[in-house]
């Protein structure tokens, strides 16, 4: 009797380790198509309004069979804390969000971001980021979004969906993945990398956010720009896997240097960070979830613009 049970054991995990050997980073269509029956799968839609990804009411006219919904921008993956957007939430705040979801700690999740443009992507690598943060491996993203799985010809179901069954998801938290002020401001004085993920003319202060006080970037840091990452096909958006190690190479970056991704508050800066740690293997990334929104919110801080070519250091005091 025992001796069965133990076989059966050894069967179950044997049958779970190579599920999750199964399992990268970035996922596409077809993978997840032989998958989509697999016990302890849990696909994850996070469309919202975000690159007009939709709401619960798009998920319910259209999803992938057998998906759950929680809307990325309205569900609680993150808050605004200290006149600071976008900041990650307590632990415990999370843990609920996600049990909630049916989403325990045995479960692999695949992300399902809307698709439809480069902006939205950021939203599953953001939840994905928290995931990890919160110390769960089990996590993929579906490359191109439900755009990508539509347009792909994959079957798709509608109507309303049963509410999951709560799980309990239990956290287990990695601090080395979040970057805070304090340590971004030791990072300007050593061999850390700053990485940038806005668009150009956000890194040069031509642009700004309306979450940052002032335009420009942090000093000394270099700019990947998010969507320079993504390559539309056919209406969906998917992740450039075959030029991304040229982008990382125009930037000059060091993948064996400490490394801390950021942009206006913590959304874009998720790509980022996904690209360099999961996809390109650098070893030691974390986010800056607080990002330019709480960089410029003391008056001491620094912020570099350009302007014709030339770098201009400003303290701003207001």
């Amino acid at each position: 009797m025992f001796r069965t049970l133990s076989i059966l054991a050894g069967t179950l995990l044997i049958a779970f380790q190579a599920h999750a050997a199964d399992l990268t980073p970035l996922v596409d269509g077809d993978w997840l198509e032989a998958h989509l029956d697999d016990d302890n799968l849990v696909i994850l839609d996070v469309r919202s309004t975000i690159d007009d990804g939709g709401d619960r009411e798009s998920f319910e006219a259209a999803h992938i069979p057998g998906s759950v919904y929680s809307s990325y921008t309205e569900d609680g993956w993150r808050e605004s804390r200290n006149d600071v957007a976008g900041l990650m939430p307590a632990v415990a705040d999370l843990e609920n969000v996600i049990s909630d979801l049916g989403i325990g700690n045995d479960d692999t999740v695949v992300i399902v971001p809307a698709g439809t443009g480069a902006t939205d992507f950021g939203s599953a690598a953001r939840v994905y980021w928290t995931f990890k943060v919160l110390g769960h491996d089990d996590v993929a993203i579906l490359n191109g979004g439900f755009a990508g799985w539509q347009q792909q010809d994959f079957e798709v179901a509608n109507g309303p969906t049963p509410d999951p069954e709560p799980a309990n998801f239990q956290a287990s938290l990695r601090e080395d993945l979040i970057a805070t002020t304090e340590e971004v401001e030791a990072a300007r004085s050593s061999q850390a990398q700053l990485v940038d993920a806005r668009p150009s003319d956000y890194f040069t202060g031509d642009n700004k956010s309306s979450a940052a006080r002032v335009a420009g970037t942090i000093p000394g840091s270099t700019n990947l720009p998010h969507q320079t990452l993504m390559q539309g096909q056919d209406g969906a958006y998917f992740l450039d896997v075959d030029g991304l190690q040229a982008r990382i190479n125009e930037a000059e970056l060091d993948r064996n240097a400490q490394t801390i991704a950021f942009c206006n508050t913590g959304h874009w800066a998720a790509t980022d960070w996904f690209v360099l740690s999961e996809m390109a293997g650098f070893d030691n990334v974390s986010m800056y979830d607080g990002s330019m929104a709480a960089w410029t919110l003391s008056d001491a801080r620094p912020v570099q613009v350009a302007k014709r070519g030339l770098g201009k250091l400003l303290d701003f005091f207001n």
